[in-house]
């Protein structure tokens, strides 16, 4: 009788779980078009994989009328899979829809019974479009497919689709902005015909702008659209965030694109009863060019702050430092972190100063950004490392970094916090004696003053005694003398490191090798984005480093300025100035790349020597 209990509170807990498993898989969702034409019928379908008992609608009388529903449908599908056995089963509920007015309306959630509980459906968007001008009451798709047919001269000619039945648009998300502002440009097309493939796509070059591409997905949603008082079918072809790099009044080219369209043949002449049923088409290649787009550069307003990096958007700043408190040859790290909106690529590495008893190493920068509609997001972390050689109290003053808001539009700063490190003696390295010693000699007493008497001693007269030869004197003043000229030789190296810009200025052409190695590895492997960049990095490192100018002041006529100032050959300076414009436009503009790339590479190596050579500081 015990096991019998037991058995059966074990059936009821299986039976309670398959319930539970059973509820969890419940699916209730609610499906209709998104776009749909003033006029015309649509079906608003809610489906289910368990059958329902009570299915109740939101009242939709003041936007749409109810023509016909609820129709119930059942399917159910097997399959068989690696000897699994599977088994599913959907029921459909489908209502007709007119819609009574144009305008983007919300269809509720609708509630269904099922097993006991109740269940929500998601609501549904859907946009009514008003009907086209031209008027009648067939499809706009296919009222341009028999005007196509019916004026055509030639069906095998572009000349038989024209110029309002398919056609692509350009268009801004904002014609006005500041300097340094994104704005998104939309390619779209727009068809009433019937399109088979592009060939020979060709976007402007984005002349005085930083293009940023956004990936648009590979397969195309298609939409309907209203423009211009006809409905289209319309898809997005590129998408490209762009950043001015000047001001004034700038122009977007046009583009062209090579598009191919189906066309129904049909000739009067010969038209016979069986033409309506046995329907032929051609495929016929037509050029198409979009609209070239004008774009109101606004400058930056007066009173730009000294250490401003060019970058209009929204920005935050934070930093850290490992510790405060460390020995004589610990590393310390010291983290700064950048992150917002706007031309992020363009925010210049924050410089901090260092105390000359520190080692410092290049900082090692990190970017994550996000190419998206709205513009670059993302963050660009900065780590510091350096090595106190001495003990004593160090300060690290605060660095700063100037943006342009375009909430407030006003100049922001923001600025890290200055760290006082501690730095105590360090166990058994390099560290400051200040004249006491590391370690005194122990002297050992003997057990005896003479050991081993010797006999038999001969003695010989000294001529003339140790402290007065020559080589006495020589072995005291040679050791004196080459303790001198080390000490010599490490103050003045002291001092040298000490001059930090005349150490970036000694090692500039070292770091711009270095970087055109890199460059060089990335036109190896064919990444141009990432090669144009780093001959950019390298020429404006090379520069800051060479002419002792912050990243963050430096721009193209400062550098024309000084390296006037420097002597510098005007062939030179030309030269060197059409480097920094190629670098800017080609990483974002279609160009040959082997040819250019090469060229470039070697172009930049020249001209870096011949300014080392020229500018002597």
């Amino acid at each position: 009788m015990r096991n019998k209990l037991i058995l059966a509170f074990v059936f009821l807990l299986c039976g309670v779980g398959f319930q539970l498993k059973a509820a969890d898989a419940v699916t209730f969702t609610g499906d209709a078009p998104k776009q749909v034409i003033m006029g015309q019928y649509f079906n608003l379908v809610y489906s289910s994989n368990v059958e329902v008992e009570d299915l109740r609608i939101a009242e939709l009388s003041e936007f749409f009328e109810v023509l016909y529903g609820p129709s119930t449908s059942m399917s159910s599908s097997t399959s068989i899979v690696n000897g699994k056995y599977q088994s599913s089963t959907s029921y459909g509920f489908t209502y007709v829809l007119r819609p009574k007015k144009t305008g983007t309306f919300t269809v509720p959630s609708a509630t269904a019974s099922i097993n006991g509980s109740k269940y929500k459906s998601n609501s549904l968007s859907i946009k009514v479009l008003p009907t086209d001008q031209q008027g009648g009451g067939t499809s706009s798709q296919q009222r341009a497919s028999d005007a196509t047919a019916s004026s055509a001269p030639d069906a095998g000619s572009s000349s038989s689709v024209s110029n309002d039945q398919v056609f692509i648009r350009a268009i801004p998300s904002k014609t006005q902005v500041s300097e340094q502002e994104g704005l998104l440009v939309t390619y779209k097309i727009y068809t009433r015909v019937d399109i088979s493939g592009m060939q020979n796509p060709k976007f402007p070059e984005f002349k005085g702008f930083m293009a940023q591409e956004i990936e648009v997905p590979q397969n195309r949603q298609w939409d309907l659209e209203n423009y211009n008082g006809a409905n289209y079918q319309t898809t997005i072809l590129k998408q490209t965030v762009l950043y001015p790099r000047e001001t004034g009044m700038l122009t977007i080219d046009k583009g062209s694109f090579d598009l191919i369209v189906k066309v129904k043949n049909r000739n009067p002449r010969t038209r016979s009863i069986f033409d309506d049923f046995f329907e032929t088409y051609s495929e016929v290649k037509k050029t198409v060019y979009c609209n070239s787009v004008k774009i109101n550069v606004k400058p930056f307003p007066a009173g730009k702050p000294a250490d401003f990096c060019g970058v209009t958007g929204n920005l935050n700043m934070t930093s850290s430092i490992s510790s405060q408190k460390v020995k004589a040859n610990e590393a310390v790290t010291i983290r700064i972190k950048l992150s917002g909106n706007g031309n992020l690529k363009m925010i210049p590495t924050p410089e901090l100063t260092f105390p000359a008893d520190f080692e410092t190493y290049d900082p090692k920068t990190d970017n994550a950004f996000k190419n998206s509609t709205s513009g670059v997001s993302g963050t660009k972390s900065i780590e510091y490392l350096v090595i106190p050689r001495f003990p004593g109290t160090f300060q690290i003053p605060s660095t700063s970094v100037s943006y342009f808001d375009l909430a407030t539009h006003q100049y922001k700063t923001l600025t890290t916090p200055p760290y006082t490190i501690e730095v105590a003696k360090g166990d058994g390295n390099i560290t400051n004696v200040s004249g006491k010693f590391a370690n005194q000699e122990q002297l050992r007493l003997l057990g005896s003053d003479i050991r081993y008497l010797k006999t038999n001693i001969q003695l010989q007269s000294q001529p003339r005694l140790l402290f007065a030869s020559v080589s006495f004197w020589l072995a005291y003043l040679l050791p004196l003398l080459f303790f001198g000229l080390l000490l010599l030789v490490y103050r003045k190296k002291l001092k040298d490191n000490a001059d930090i810009a005349r150490v970036r200025n000694r090692k500039a052409n070292q770091v711009a090798v270095k970087r055109l190695k890199m460059a060089a590895t990335y036109l190896k492997e064919g990444k141009k984005e990432f090669f144009y960049d780093e001959v950019l990095k390298t020429l404006w490192g090379y520069t800051s480093d060479k002419l002792n100018i912050p990243l963050s002041k430096l721009d193209k006529e400062t550098i024309e300025t000084q390296l006037s100032e420097s002597k510098v050959a005007e062939d030179i300076r030309s030269e060197y100035m059409d480097i920094l414009q190629t670098c800017e436009y080609a990483r974002y503009a279609p160009v040959d790349a082997a040819a250019a790339m090469d060229k470039l590479y070697d172009q930049t190596l020249e001209v870096i020597n011949k300014m080392e050579n020229t500018i002597k500081r």
